[in-house]
């Protein structure tokens, strides 16, 4: 059984899922091929080595970059030894604790999971291995790969380091769970709606091309912007 399904999207851009994991938690995941560096986005539930499912050329360096410490983003984190993530996370993804993971949710899910694990952990057993950061970042830091540069944007709300990282030449925006096609969360510890709601009016003007979420399809900047206005108007209600 493969644990992961990818779908190709460019010939740059391979999303990542995790079919058998709760449809709550199965978090995008996105690798993006440089010419100098590849850059992996995101990193699941950790339920299988993600690592060595990806298409690697040997030797190529590997940037890791983490949207935000949540259990559905960061599990097989610690696999890559390159690993950026924003300030305000830093301390929690050193020690990945529950409070901030917010594991325990994963663990109490009834049926979290369809299929056994491949590497034998049960949702009751379930933990994440620290995985400190190499590289801090914050806003409007570069990660470049070559071919591409992404912007980071500091998007807090759902939660307090969530980024996204866009390409200023292309468009190309990956969002995290800052945004997405579904329900938006923002009624968890350490979500913050005043924060996500200065963040949704900034997606709301944001000059993107391609969006390419934390959960569900790839959408377009008129999407983007129907999302984060509809999510405005719901809590100004």
């Amino acid at each position: 059984m493969n644990w992961f399904s990818k779908d190709v999207i460019s010939d740059r851009v391979t999303r990542i899922y995790e079919p058998h994991v709760h449809k709550f938690f199965q978090a995008n995941m996105f690798h993006v091929v440089g010419k100098d560096a590849d850059l992996v986005i995101d990193f699941g539930m950790g339920l299988d080595h993600l690592r060595s499912a990806l298409d690697l050329r040997s030797g190529k360096p590997l940037v890791a970059v983490a949207t935000h410490v949540h259990v559905d983003h960061v599990g097989s984190f610690h696999e890559f030894d390159i690993r950026l993530g924003h300030v305000a996370e830093a301390e929690a993804f050193a020690r990945m604790p529950d409070a901030e993971t917010l594991a325990e949710y994963f663990r109490k899910q009834p049926g979290a999971l369809t299929a056994a694990a491949p590497t034998g952990m049960t949702p009751e057993a379930y933990k994440i291995s620290p995985a400190p950061l190499t590289r801090i970042l914050a806003e409007n830091d570069v990660i470049d790969i070559g071919d591409a540069s992404y912007m980071v944007l500091h998007l807090p709300g759902h939660s307090p380091g969530s980024i996204g990282l866009l390409d200023q030449r292309t468009g190309e925006f990956f969002s995290g769970d800052a945004i997405y096609e579904g329900g938006l969360v923002d009624d968890l510890p350490g979500c913050d709606i005043e924060a996500y709601k200065v963040t949704m009016k900034r997606l709301s003007e944001l000059d993107v091309g391609v969006v390419h979420g934390g959960h569900g399809a790839w959408f377009g900047r008129d999407r983007l912007r129907e999302i984060a206005t509809n999510y405005l108007a719901s809590r100004e209600a």
